[in-house]
């Protein structure tokens, strides 16, 4: 592929949707929060994270289908839900799901995406999954409900991280407003990416949240007040409780770093748990999740599916993540960098670099099953490093043989 020598990884996704975007624009995809510790913390965990490698295992074909909850993907990894997608780049939620149906991967929508969800239902195969922000309304939510549903998503996930709005300072200093504000910062920023303005003309659009938007009549709030301030509300445990009972496919909780907030959810009748921190996004104080997540697995026992998110940048986090417990991988940043960079084509590219980063590190380990890397993860001090009672199994004993 021509785009492999000239954008080998990740990071040069990243560095050419810089100059594609206006600068409001990639400040909101790459900012963190505060002065962006959440973001370090997440890496730097990752990063001690090592495998110890073998050989003379000859040729190693990785085999990297994977089955999550009843479905089997080509890729243990798929995309996560971006709040307005369709900002980084216009069409941006079409272009992804349909993206995850030719790569046989789950695409997340999110309930603050420009598109709405019946904008991607005739794209999304049986790959969609979509993502939902408490509502103040039950009336609205259970509106809400209804369309995802005829819309043709299966798996609903509530993102419980996001009791209010965090500050995201590097955001603000950029200006962004939603939709956009036509004052001379914002449009100098837009004028210097004819591309991204082009593709936003061909949409014919204003960016903003159309789903949430149907709800809020537009005299009912000030000019640049997004319908998502005006309608969300603070979750709680009797708001998940509702929703299980009105929402009949599966149900996966997003934003939980607790052990113990694990195991009531799975008492409370979830099917799933999402180990994130919204990537350094809106609390910067926490742990990094990456060393959460086998205490969450050791909490909620082997078999009950766990997903994670949070500073992957490339393949071998992939395999960390996997490695320290989860099931699956959802990316969210890494996927719009390769859409602002490159459209349709840019996703495909970014699949072929984590595709092929996993194929290489896997044939580094000599093994083919990614259901045994727990196997191969170097020791990392004591036992009581993880200060949990799960280990993966030769973790105690030495490296793997």
């Amino acid at each position: 592929m021509e785009l492999d020598l000239s954008y080998p990884s990740v990071d040069d996704l990243r560095k050419r949707a810089r100059r594609k975007i206006p600068n409001f624009v990639f400040e909101y995809l790459d900012s963190a929060t505060g002065r962006e510790l959440g973001l370090k913390i997440n890496r730097d965990a990752l990063d001690a994270i090592g495998f110890m490698p073998s050989i003379l295992k000859g040729h190693v074909e990785a085999d990297q289908k994977t089955r999550f909850m009843g479905q089997m993907f080509d890729l243990p990894f798929g995309i996560a839900p971006v709040g307005m997608s369709g900002l980084v780049w216009a069409g941006a939620e079409r272009c992804l799901a349909k993206a995850s149906v030719r790569q046989n991967i789950p695409y997340c929508q999110s309930s603050v995406a420009v598109a709405s969800p019946e904008d991607v239902a005739g794209h999304i195969g049986d790959n969609g999954w979509y993502q939902h922000y408490p509502v103040s309304s039950a009336k609205v939510r259970r509106a809400m409900l209804e369309r995802i549903m005829e819309a043709g998503f299966n798996k609903l996930v509530l993102t419980v991280d996001v009791p209010e709005e965090s500050r995201r300072e590097r955001q603000r200093r950029a200006n962004l407003t939603v939709p956009p504000k036509a004052d001379l910062q914002t449009l100098w920023s837009m004028a210097k990416c004819p591309s991204w303005c082009l593709s936003h003309l061909r949409e014919g659009v204003m960016p903003r949240m159309r789903f949430f938007d149907d709800y809020v009549p537009s005299r009912g709030r000030e000019s640049f007040t997004h319908a998502g301030r005006l309608i969300r509300g603070c979750p709680d445990w009797d708001y998940l409780r509702a929703l299980r009972q009105e929402w009949e496919g599966d149900l996966i909780v997003k934003g939980v770093q607790r052990p113990k907030d694990a195991v009531q959810l799975v008492s409370e009748g979830v099917d799933g748990i999402w180990v994130s921190n919204h990537s350094g996004r809106q609390f910067e104080a926490g742990p990094a999740v990456i060393n959460q997540l086998p205490k969450i697995r050791a909490a909620v026992g082997s078999d009950f599916p766990l997903i994670y998110d949070s500073g992957i940048a490339g393949g071998l986090d992939i395999m960390r993540a996997l490695a320290m417990g989860a099931n699956f991988v959802m990316i969210g940043r890494a996927f719009h960098y390769a859409v602002a960079a490159f459209g349709a084509e840019g996703i495909d590219h970014l699949v072929h670099i984590l595709r092929a980063d996993v194929q290489a590190n896997m044939s580094q380990l000599g093994q083919e099953d990614l259901e045994k890397l727990p196997d191969y993860l170097l020791p990392v001090g004591s036992p009581e490093h993880l200060e949990t009672p799960w280990m993966p199994p030769n973790a105690r004993s030495g490296f793997a043989n």
